[in-house]
């Protein structure tokens, strides 16, 4: 018998433990190198954790929903049993399905945050409808099947001893309580802390979108067919953003203890919604990403929150934060600091509004622009000239082109 260990990743500094999600194999199941056994929550990312090597599983030693740490054995796998264990009626099936190759469509494959769902409440992701991209089940696909009872789920039935968590009340005003994800809980907990530690203020502008959308507009085909990638707004704004906080750096600075930390370099996190919750992966050095880089970054960073698999790395750090409300059609609001940041940019929905420009009422796309800080540190001047700075800088794209 030749026993392989199964250890939970190495995890960053900054996460002290992580949660199993649902084991995709059982003891005494066979599986091939690499293939994925378990999926692991940190309150950052989700972690694949793949089999080090083919053979069957001899044993599972922390359970599904388990808390574990870097480097804890979770599991073992007997690689000795693998041609034993092909012939076997009882293993074959197993043994095949490990050997097939992965198809192309998700449909029947769930999200983590669905997945647990799902396990809690003893449904199959196959016999859900999935609505994500290429049929993934989502949490909210999960939930609607948890509250109509799993009418369509082939899975039997729970035993007294695995009653699920979340639970339907039968009736036509259902309910369900699910547990906050790892992720969810971590996001309470650092929301709690930015306004029970920061002194949150926010000041607020408005700008002419105008000139970066005529820009926008006449160099979008050759930016995309040079570049491979759109010509968005967000580029503008991180540029913007890091012209201004290279003019006020204390903007770009962070609290720790009783000393401030003037950052040298230009870290933006770009908050994006995913189905687990608000993540924000970090653009390292900003200052020196080119327009088409930046939204290459950006819609790389889109793809992996859409699917979970942003890094731990890539969320980890930044000096300043943008938060982009408008996609989802906000038009003002107050975004909350990022700890240990001291501040961050709200953009919101840009709209045709009714201004006056040398005493004429005229038409102009209007983006209001919210800056909360750390009055701590920042005082109001600095919030708002940043502000201004950036205002000027979108205003007049060109001041970007020339670093004026």
């Amino acid at each position: 018998m030749a026993i392989i260990e199964v250890k939970v990743p190495e995890l960053s500094e900054s996460v002290a433990e992580a949660t199993l999600l649902q084991w995709k194999k059982k003891a005494g199941e066979a599986v091939a190198t690499d293939e994925i056994l378990i999926e692991i929550e940190t309150d950052k990312v989700v972690l694949e954790v793949p089999a080090p090597s083919a053979g069957v599983i001899a044993e599972i030693v922390e359970d599904d929903g388990a808390t574990v740490t870097s480097g804890q054995v979770i599991a073992r796998i007997d690689t000795a049993a693998q041609a034993a264990a092909a012939p076997a009626p009882a293993e074959a099936p197993a043994a095949a399905a490990a050997a097939a190759p992965a198809s192309a469509s998700k449909a029947g494959v769930a999200m983590p945050a669905a997945a647990k769902i799902l396990a809690e409440n003893q449904l199959s992701a196959s016999a859900v409808a999935g609505t994500g991209k290429d049929g993934r089940v989502t949490k909210g696909d999960a939930l609607l099947a948890a509250v109509a009872g799993g009418a369509k789920a082939a899975a039997p039935a729970p035993t007294p001893a695995a009653a699920p968590v979340a639970q339907a009340v039968a009736g036509e005003r259902p309910e369900q309580r699910v547990p906050m994800s790892r992720l969810r809980a971590r996001i309470a907990e650092r929301l709690l802390q930015s306004q029970s530690t920061n002194a949150i203020l926010t000041t607020f502008n408005e700008v002419n979108m105008g000139p970066v959308m005529a820009l926008r507009k006449k160099y979008q085909e050759k930016f995309e067919k040079q570049h491979g990638v759109r010509l968005g707004f967000m580029s503008f704004f991180v540029k913007a953003a890091v012209h201004a906080l290279k003019q006020y750096p204390i903007v770009n600075a962070s609290v720790d203890g009783n000393d401030i930390i003037y950052h040298g370099y230009f870290d933006i996190g770009i908050a994006v919604g995913s189905p687990r919750g608000l993540v924000v992966p970090i653009l390292r050095d900003a200052d020196q990403l080119s327009f088409a880089e930046i939204e290459k970054k950006i819609a790389e960073f889109g793809a992996k929150a859409k699917d979970g698999k942003l890094t731990i790395e890539e969320m980890t750090g930044g000096t300043f934060s943008i938060s982009n409300g408008g996609v989802f059609g906000s038009m003002l609001s107050t975004p909350i600091i990022n700890p240990p940041q001291s501040a961050i940019l709200g953009i919101h929905a840009t709209k045709e509004r009714a201004v006056v420009e040398n005493g004429q009422v005229v038409i102009r796309p209007i983006n209001y622009l919210a800056l909360s800080y750390d009055h701590r540190i920042i005082d109001g001047r600095e919030a708002v000239l940043s502000l201004v700075a950036m205002k000027d800088a979108l205003e007049d794209p060109a001041r970007l082109l020339f670093d004026l």
